[in-house]
């Protein structure tokens, strides 16, 4: 489906059937800032749907917030939006819900100075009644450079698996995610304490999503900072994981999700791109904003052992796939949006960004698969579909 602006945000955060697609239900969600990036869904137990996301001005600059909308359950129109941080300081980004066990709504998200993610912390919000009101802001993860991007995850054996990336630089260098790592933070006492586990050989490999598969053990999928592959790897406790190998699936350097459905197969969203479809290169993700916390004074990062990150690979299409086989393979895959996603500026006042991008997924209890993602940086975009959509198109052409 390739989609413009021009009439799509005419009912913001109203549902509508898709364009010649009666099998999709879409919605553009009410924005109160210029730029909206960075979707998070979560399904919860009474049958409302959330999403909440980052705004403001640009990425990486101080009045960037988190802000958070609701689909009742049954409803036809998403709310208008919440502002859920407050920090003046600092660009607060990536923001993740989890309703725990006990039926607390926890928010975590992200708080760095300007563009350097090595500056980052995690904070963390929680709700005792599914996000209509919030407790005070605290800090959950104070090591800098800490980050987060996708959902907390409960093992087998009750503990809480939180997927981060460390964003790493040597004392002196301008962050620009050449040496990230992943680490996998883990609770036994409900979120009170955490333990951190490295994730072995995961230099650029980042926005570690863990999943349960059906068979036992967990998978995680990664963004790759070469803009080569999705990468994967396996555990069978959520502790010691096997070093990330690449699928034989594409990446861009840009946010993916998976999600584990009821009937054992993976849904995954992404964007269907690598590097290989670029004719260009930026040099950071913050490479068009003034850096005030910089002042010159740093220098460009060195290369690490994989050497240096590709920034500026298109992010679209935007596409969802579906594994049978515990996410060996997948096979069924569909686009939701195609575009030439221009990603060389995250400029969104003058309208210049055209990405599709940051895409996540989660399943309601009625087994709909529901997709939110950016939208040009503009708006954030919600899809609606059952599983069997993926591969309509394909039996029709049949």
């Amino acid at each position: 489906m390739t989609s413009s602006l021009s009439t799509a945000t005419a009912a913001p955060g109203a549902l509508t059937r898709a364009a010649g697609d009666d099998a999709r239900t879409d919605a553009h969600l009410p924005a109160l800032t210029v730029q909206n990036h960075a979707a998070n869904l979560a399904a919860l137990s009474n049958g409302d749907l959330l999403c909440a996301w980052f705004g403001g001005t640009q990425e990486g600059i101080p009045d960037i917030s988190i802000y958070m909308s609701r689909l009742a359950a049954g409803g036809a129109q998403w709310s208008a939006p919440v502002r859920l941080s407050e920090d003046a300081t600092r660009s607060e980004q990536n923001p993740v819900l989890f309703e725990a066990p006990d039926g607390k709504l926890w928010l975590i998200y992200t708080a760095q100075l300007s563009g350097h993610q090595n500056t980052s912390i995690v904070r963390r919000r929680i709700s005792d009644d599914q996000g209509r009101t919030w407790g005070p802001i605290e800090t959950l993860f104070d090591t800098p450079g800490t980050f987060v991007r996708q959902p907390i995850v409960v093992a087998r054996d009750g503990a809480w698996l939180c997927p981060v990336f460390m964003c790493r630089v040597a004392e002196g260098e301008r962050w620009s995610g050449n040496d990230d790592i992943s680490v996998v933070m883990r609770s036994t006492d409900g979120g009170r304490s955490w333990s951190a586990h490295e994730v072995p050989g995961s230099v650029g490999c980042v926005h570690m999503n863990i999943q349960p598969l059906k068979e036992g053990g967990f998978l995680a999928l990664y963004r790759s900072r070469w803009a080569d592959h999705i990468y994967s790897s396996r555990s069978d406790d959520g502790v010691v994981w096997s070093a990330p190998r690449a699928l034989d699936l594409p990446n861009n350097n840009s946010s993916i999700q998976f999600v584990a459905l009821a009937n054992g197969h993976l849904g995954l969203v992404f964007n269907n791109s690598s590097a290989a479809n670029s004719s260009e290169r930026r040099a950071s993700l913050y490479d068009d904003i003034e850096d005030s916390e910089d002042s010159g004074e740093l220098v460009s990062q060195a290369a690490s052992q994989r050497g240096t990150a590709f920034w500026g690979a298109p992010r679209a299409p935007m596409t969802l796939a579906i594994s049978y086989d515990g996410g060996k393979t997948w096979p069924a895959m569909r686009n939701l949006e195609i575009g030439d996603g221009y990603c060389m500026t995250n400029n969104s006042a003058d309208k210049l960004n055209r990405e599709f991008s940051y895409p996540s997924i989660a399943q309601s209890a009625d087994g709909r698969l529901h997709i939110a993602y950016t939208y040009f940086r503009q708006n954030i975009k919600y899809v609606t579909v059952d599983e069997s959509w993926v591969t309509q198109d394909v039996a029709a052409a049949a």
